[in-house]
């Protein structure tokens, strides 16, 4: 019986992986440029870190979490979210011992039992900053200046941020309790989940797209109306940076963040990349989570971003798999030695590189060249090795030149500099 992936487990191969290394390679160095450190966390973590983190009251916690019992009875979790994880992680280690300001990203697979769909996998990927240890609006500014400034080096287009303030632990609950009652009087429109979400946790019901939930929601009370004056200041700090940094943005009253552990600061940005909307990514501010996993006081901003989403957002024209610099074609049973040792001086100074292992004609040699899309082929027969020079043909141009066989690889690398 052929054995193929787990349902919801996707495979990522060679000819996608370049958009992916694109994708990480840009962040790393925009994160970086901001001053972000890289974290990696396990995979696997104490249940209790998330239903505490996140809220038992979440789709997260009570359907989709990867939870078992280990051997020695610990209730364990996959990872359905890095936040959490790279909090504990700065309590653990006490890392605010060193500096109370930590800024951190992450990259990696998480996981989430949830009904696989294009795009949507049960293990996915997400890449996460955050920001622990700073109250000041200041850095809620930084943070999303530091996102579009990421989304735009990757050549996501037409991006719109959207901002709302969710308020804090001593304002959100009238809120609360104002929108399940007037939620209530709903209830009849209400989808199976969201009349569960009711009583659990109404501001969820934002966040489904099912007609009659939206339609339940049209004339819902803002969490904007409800916020306490701390909060509303809060609020227009960071719009003041944000402008100050000009950045556009729209103010979105019904944005709210469906974990428990947000708090003043929500945003979103969304793509209308061949016409049609697309949410990018979303975060917030947590200043509740540590107090939930710790007992600590310590604020935290920071976003998540699904890399299987924004993979399938960047530009379709834009190369992305990387072609080998060279081919090597090697004709006769004293050429492929030559052959040999001339790739393994390419390999060793970096130059991407391939030849023919089993001494095909020249005819499907090049033919291989031209499917892995070399830029250049160079043809070594016994003729070519008696003489002491070889082919070198352009695969673009169609045109070629003769290379004396001591200078080879120096001529190369100088040809392929060129083109880099």
């Amino acid at each position: 019986m052929e054995i193929k992936a787990i349902r919801g487990f996707n495979d990522i191969l060679p000819d996608e992986i370049g958009k992916w290394q694109f994708v990480e390679g840009t962040a790393r160095k925009v994160f970086e440029g901001f001053g972000f450190s890289e974290i990696r966390i396990p995979v696997l973590e104490r249940t209790e870190l998330f239903s505490r983190g996140i809220g038992e009251a979440t789709d997260i916690v009570e359907k989709e979490m990867y939870t078992f019992t280990d051997k020695s009875g610990n209730s364990l979790t996959l990872r359905p979210e890095a936040t959490a994880s790279m909090a504990r992680a700065y309590l653990e280690h006490q890392v605010y011992t060193f500096d109370p300001v930590a800024k951190l990203y992450c990259i990696g697979p998480m996981f989430r039992y949830e009904r696989p769909q294009k795009g949507r996998y049960r293990q996915f990927y997400q890449m996460d900053a955050e920001v622990f240890g700073v109250e000041n609006p200041m850095v809620d500014a930084e943070v999303i200046v530091m996102l579009i400034d990421f989304l735009e080096r990757v050549g996501i287009e037409k991006l719109e941020l959207h901002i709302n303030t969710l308020g804090c632990r001593a304002c959100r609950p009238r809120y609360r309790e104002e929108l399940k009652k007037f939620l209530t009087t709903k209830a009849f429109q209400l989808c199976e989940d969201c009349q569960r979400r009711l009583e659990t946790n109404p501001l969820r019901i934002f966040d489904c797209k099912v007609e009659t939930c939206q339609e339940a929601i049209v004339n819902a009370p803002n969490v904007s109306d409800f916020v306490c004056s701390e909060c509303q200041k809060h609020f227009e700090k960071v719009r003041e940076y944000l402008e100050i940094a000009g950045l556009a943005y729209i103010l979105n009253p019904r944005m709210v963040r469906g974990l428990d552990y947000y708090t003043r600061t929500a945003f979103e940005v969304v793509s209308y990349h061949l016409g049609s909307q697309n949410a990018v990514t979303g975060g917030g501010r947590y200043d509740n989570l540590f107090q939930e996993i710790g007992g600590l006081d310590i604020p935290g901003i920071g976003f998540a971003i699904g890399m299987e989403r924004l993979v399938s957002l960047l530009p379709k024209d834009r190369k992305f798999v990387q072609s080998p610099q060279l081919f090597i074609a090697s004709l006769g049973d004293e050429t492929i030695k030559e052959a040999y040792q001339i790739i393994n001086q390419l390999h060793l100074q970096g130059i991407r590189a391939e030849l023919d292992y089993e001494g095909k004609s020249l005819k499907s040699q090049m033919r291989r060249a031209d499917k892995l899309k070399a830029r250049y082929v160079l043809i070594l027969g016994e003729n070519e090795l008696k003489k002491g020079r070889a082919v070198l043909r352009d695969m673009e141009s169609k045109s070629q030149e003769e290379i004396p066989i001591p200078d080879l690889v120096n001529i190369l690398k100088e040809k392929v500099k060129g083109q880099e």
